[in-house]
């Protein structure tokens, strides 16, 4: 047998969990146990009305009477192949009136706001179609359900892009063992400064366990966003997490941040979404039980290096996550927080520094203050703010970096030496002043000497809150019309930078 074949044979077996003490694997397929099996058909033209969207937003898929244990659920997908998080999926066990399950269909099977053509999940996968084999078992009965909250009306063409065809295959049993917990799903979503608080996945209450999530984060409108959040798991009123991954990728199954390319493995994997990523993980052998309360967090460690709660304490620093828990637990569960509404439940737009503007200096007050020329480095699609006539900087080296956060989220860098050239008026006098900042601390803090116009400023360093850098320029020095800013870096391993440059007729 192939090592590829041994791996796919132990997967199966740690996926499909006994009910009642009856093994489920691959030894046992040969095995007559007890117990009928049955499926119920919804969504498509064959089906009543009823359960079909051409009447209502809100279709009961499957009602069951147990004792029983739901084995798979399968969704197709419309004819346009396209879903988004408008579809809720929703389930209720032995008649109550508040959701264990509550999350968008397409973030339930890892596939966050629709965006994927496939997912390969153990438990859950979606190519044309979603499925899920999460065991669900339950006493009286199970009640699932699909909620469409989006504009259009019910009737055909809300039926052509809504889910066809749904099945739900289960198992009848005698009895559910007392000690099987209930299957609870629930998504959440949220924009926030995490160097102020923590993000919060679940909050339970009762006794069950934890079999896994997926978590989205991104940085709305700009590449990037940090892998350095810890994943804490307070188990029972714990104050201090027992359980406390180090690195968001690494809880995930990777290391030194998400890889270039997606992976999808059967209990973890990675795929980039939108201009962030997703994470998924399974603890199948590793479930984190609680007897009382959980509560799952995504936020710094506390020993982790300040600059990661300070830069992401900033204005225009919102991450936002998303993420859908998966558990069991017996009931009573604690009512899951109410779910928002479909338009609030896309993901943010790409617009940098989301929900916050980019403030930009008038121009009014530049002139007034004698503002000749403003040069914000590194800013994207435009660095020269104002300029009069005469008045210009390019840069001879270095590049562009715009990833840190409001107010001065931009520079020009470069490793050894950075060089901009001012043009201004010949014989100009005025004064040349430089902005530098290293909110990331980087290499330990940088180190730059800076020459303007030949004149040295001195070693500059100890500078992470910003500090501005002054040198008057004569009329000869401006004489050819030429001013040169050069940077020289001095830390191994760091780089020089500069984020503002102006030129003020001040005498």
């Amino acid at each position: 047998m192939s090592l590829r074949t041994v791996i796919h044979v132990s997967i199966i077996i740690l996926v499909i969990a006994p009910v009642n003490g009856q093994a489920s694997g691959f030894d046992d397929l040969a095995r007559l146990t007890p117990g009928r099996t049955a499926a119920q058909n919804a969504l498509w033209s064959e089906n009543p009305l009823s359960a079909r969207f051409n009447s209502s937003k809100r279709v009961v898929v499957a009602e069951i009477k147990g004792p029983a244990v739901i084995t798979m659920i399968h969704f197709a997908m419309p004819a346009v192949l396209k879903l988004n998080r408008d579809l809720l999926l929703k389930m209720y066990w032995d008649g109550e009136s508040k959701p264990s399950v509550d999350c968008p269909l397409v973030d339930f099977f890892c596939d966050p706001a629709g965006l994927r053509e496939q997912v390969n999940t153990a438990l859950v996968n979606k190519r044309r179609g979603f499925n899920a084999y999460f065991p669900m078992p339950f006493r009286k009965s199970a009640k699932i359900e699909l909620v469409y909250d989006g504009p259009v009306e019910p009737g055909s063409k809300l039926w052509r892009i809504m889910p066809c065809y749904s099945y739900v295959m289960y198992r009848m049993v005698d009895r559910i063992d007392p000690d099987l917990g209930y299957f609870h799903a629930h998504w959440r979503q949220e924009g926030l400064l995490l160097g102020k608080r923590d993000y919060v996945a679940l909050k339970a209450k009762g006794r069950g366990k934890f079999v896994g999530w997926n978590v989205t984060v991104r940085r709305p409108g700009r590449a990037g966003y940090p892998v350095d959040e810890n994943e804490k798991f307070y188990i029972d009123g714990e104050k201090v997490p027992s359980i406390e991954f180090q690195g968001i990728e690494d809880s995930f199954g990777f290391s030194w941040g998400y890889p270039e390319t997606e992976n999808q493995f059967p209990l973890t994997g990675y795929f980039p979404f939108l201009k962030g990523a997703l994470g998924y993980r399974f603890f199948i052998n590793d479930a984190i039980s609680f007897e009382k309360s959980l509560n799952v967090e995504i936020g710094f460690g506390e020993n982790e290096n300040p600059m990661f709660r300070r830069e992401f304490s900033k204005p225009g620093s919102t991450l936002q996550l998303s993420s859908v828990v998966y558990w069991y637990q017996l009931e009573p569960h604690a009512p899951l927080d109410p779910m928002p509404p479909a338009a609030e439940r896309a993901p943010a737009p790409e617009e940098p520094f989301w929900p916050e503007k980019e403030k930009l200096p008038a121009i009014e007050d530049l002139k007034e203050r004698g503002v000749r020329l403003l040069m914000l480095c590194g800013r994207p699609n435009r660095e020269i703010i104002y300029s009069e006539e005469g008045y210009s900087a390019a840069a001879k080296t270095g590049y562009t970096f715009a990833g840190w956060s409001l107010p001065v989220y931009h520079c020009r860098a470069d490793d050894q030496e950075l060089r901009i050239e001012l043009t201004v008026p010949k014989k100009a006098r005025g004064t040349v002043r430089l902005y530098v900042i290293d909110p990331d601390d980087f290499e330990g803090g940088r180190r730059q000497t800076v020459r303007v116009a030949g004149k040295s400023l001195g070693l500059v360093e100890n500078f992470q809150e910003g500090r501005w850098l002054e040198q008057y320029i004569t009329a000869k020095e401006s004489g050819d019309g030429k001013i040169l800013i050069v940077a020289r870096n001095a830390r191994p391993g760091s780089n020089a930078v500069i984020s503002i440059i102006e030129w003020i007729e001040r005498f």
